[in-house]
């Protein structure tokens, strides 16, 4: 358990951390010289169970509000000191502020220095104290009355922080595997034989000695990668560490200046630095004023901060105590993932406005106050992710990309979607039900169009059904799509050709004798493929008939026109795309024409000819100057 102090300058945090744990958190030389925290710090208690307690000591001074806050981010526990001589003061109010649009409901007020006042006073500070928490997420909060210096109420606080304590551990599942780990950097040094060291506190996840992490946002352009050398778990060494606890790692591979506070130290697949953050904001009840669209703010994320521009997204104005979907603007990069609790103060820094949490850290740029935007950051205010995932199918008309999803939440792994009869899953891609039914029914309609528009045509390849039924579609739910179409007799396959199975381009007898009569030719010339024109003069058959012919052919599946009137037989096609598929495994998926131009005897030109045809139909798609193998293709196989 993280505990942190929080409270108005000179009202005892640090005395009283001291009192409790024997460890004087001040130690800067100009902290111990003006007897004022400045910084951060940090000490430890071990509870008669065993546990580890970790406590953060913050500044109460007006003007490091930003480095309290950096503090109390990561913490399970607040203690909220009043002083009895002075009672609640600006910072105390600001710091209440803090901690509850952080989301912090657990903790405690200790009204400290009550040695210098008489019960009366305690009482009536007690009585504002409780008033002041009414409403608050720690409204009903323990009390105590304690002395740093005669020692009176701190057995009492230190017997609550123990029972708060074995709470947590109780109620706590251990390490999570569904959450990669990141860490909030509050702090980086150097250490002889350690190396460069951070620390801060584990939001999610866990890790081991020996792991690789990333360092994100980087200070530089490359990704900043680093190995755990060594941890230190609420000031232990061990090989592991986990969520909900401070740890210290020594990192090899990387340099004391490349990392800051402010920075993550995070599994590298969920290594990101986002401009824009999509939130669901709550204004402090106690402002003066409503939030409106374009105000200039300092928004703080873990242990960063930085200016930004709230732009309101389901409303015009948000009242002081109101919650609304908001999207943040920040004017530099920074970490973020969904449930990391973010806070707004104004753009002078001078007093808290308003905080939340973050729903997704890839808001997008556009159409941001769509009701379809509106519907999925609804999805995203569930509880748990396979709620979240559930509730987004419902409302994705695109589906879901779960390996974007997966770094959106911070997840170690994909979220399972499991495949049934109504939920389609492929490829890192889910579609909800409704959403299956609708592109079901877009797809057979516009075979119903085609089929009417073009009644002499067997169908489109399913290359161009899906720009004319699901253009938006992901190309793996496509696929499944077809498939279970077809499975279920709603639509046939001949070849990479769709249609209905009441439709059908039958050949005349005259396009079956000519069929018959250019097919050894067909067979006969092999990668080259055969020209209309050479099929006619070798079968003494009218041009136009035969291009006709062939071209029908073409529609039906059974043949494949590469360019104009340059056509090629099934099984000629099928050995040049197992050619593409071996070029591709050599090359990290991507065939190159002139590679491809090798592996088959053919020209250059005929090579990207048929490159092409592959990229229109669906096996490649084209990638620069390459052609990247779509490794989710079942096309002529």
């Amino acid at each position: 358990m993280i505990v942190g102090t929080s409270g108005h300058i000179d009202h005892g945090k640090t005395t009283l951390v001291r009192a409790l744990t024997g460890v004087d958190t001040d130690r800067l030389p100009e902290e111990k010289k003006r007897g004022i925290s400045i910084e951060l710090g940090y000490a430890f208690l071990d509870t008669p169970q065993g546990q580890r307690i970790g406590f953060i000591d913050v500044p109460g001074h007006e003007r490091l509000v930003h480095t309290m806050v950096a503090g109390a981010s990561g913490i399970d526990f607040a203690l909220l000191l009043v002083a009895a001589d002075d009672g609640p003061m600006p910072q105390t109010r600001e710091h209440l502020a803090v901690l509850s649009l952080l989301g912090i409901a657990r903790g405690a007020v200790v009204i400290t220095k009550c040695d210098r006042a008489g019960a009366d006073r305690v009482q009536a500070v007690r009585a504002e104290m409780a008033a002041l928490l009414h409403g608050t997420p720690l409204g009903g909060a323990p009390i105590l009355a304690v002395s740093a210096q005669t020692g009176e109420g701190i057995d009492a606080l230190r017997a609550l922080l123990f029972e708060a304590a074995c709470a947590d551990r109780e109620s706590a599942s251990g390490p999570s595997d569904t959450q990669a780990f990141r860490l909030a950097i509050d702090r980086a040094f150097t250490l002889p034989g350690a190396g460069t060291v951070v620390t801060g506190t584990i939001h999610a996840g866990s890790v081991r000695v020996g792991d690789e992490l990333a360092v994100s946002p980087a200070l530089h352009e490359r990704p900043l990668l680093a190995r755990v050398r060594s941890l230190h778990a609420q000031n232990q060494a061990v090989e592991q560490a986990h969520a909900g606890q401070r740890c210290a790692v020594a990192l090899a591979g990387v340099a004391r200046d490349d990392v800051t506070r402010g920075q993550w130290l995070t599994h590298p697949a969920v290594a990101l630095a986002t401009p824009r953050l999509d939130v669901q904001l709550t204004l402090w009840r106690g402002e003066g004023q409503a939030l409106r669209s374009g105000a200039h703010v300092q928004a703080h994320i873990g242990a960063a901060h930085t200016n930004a521009t709230v732009a309101l997204l389901d409303t015009d104005r948000l009242a002081p105590g109101d919650t609304a979907l908001a999207q943040l603007v920040l004017h530099a990069p920074l970490g973020a993932w969904h449930g990391e609790r973010v806070l707004l103060r104004d753009a002078a820094a001078s007093r808290t406005l308003a905080g939340g949490r973050v729903l997704d850290p890839f808001g997008p740029t556009r159409y941001r106050r769509t009701p379809q935007r509106l519907a999925q950051l609804q999805a995203l205010c569930q509880h748990t992710v396979t709620e979240r995932v559930q509730a987004l199918l419902a409302v994705a008309p695109h589906g879901a990309d779960l390996a974007h999803l997966a770094v959106a939440q911070g997840l170690a792994s994909l979220p399972h979607v499991a495949a049934d009869g109504e939920t389609l899953a492929q490829g890192g891609f889910a579609l909800g039900a409704a959403q299956v039914q609708a592109n079901e029914a877009a797809t057979l309609q516009a075979l119903h169009g085609f089929h009417d528009k073009h009644p002499d045509e067997l169908g489109p390849d399913t290359a161009r059904l899906r720009r004319l039924a699901a253009p938006r579609l992901p190309a793996p739910l496509w696929q499944a799509l077809v498939a279970r179409l077809t499975a279920q007799g709603r639509i046939a396959l001949q070849g990479p050709v769709a249609h209905l199975p009441t439709h059908g381009a039958e050949l005349s007898a005259t396009e079956t004798r000519i069929s018959q009569k250019v097919g050894p030719s067909l067979q006969a010339a092999g990668f080259e493929g055969a020209w209309a024109r050479d099929l006619a003069r070798g079968a003494r058959e009218p041009e136009p008939m035969v291009r006709t012919t062939l071209a029908r052919l073409a529609r039906r599946g059974e043949l494949h026109q590469i360019v104009k009137d340059l056509f090629y037989p099934p099984d000629a096609m099928a050995r040049l795309a197992a050619l593409a598929r071996e070029v591709g495994a050599q090359h990290a998926g991507e065939v190159q024409a002139g590679t491809f131009r090798d592996a088959t005897g053919l020209g250059r030109k005929r090579a990207i000819q048929i490159l092409e045809y592959f990229d229109r139909i669906g096996l490649t798609r084209r990638v620069g100057d390459t052609h990247r193998l779509r490794t989710d293709s079942a096309l002529l196989q």
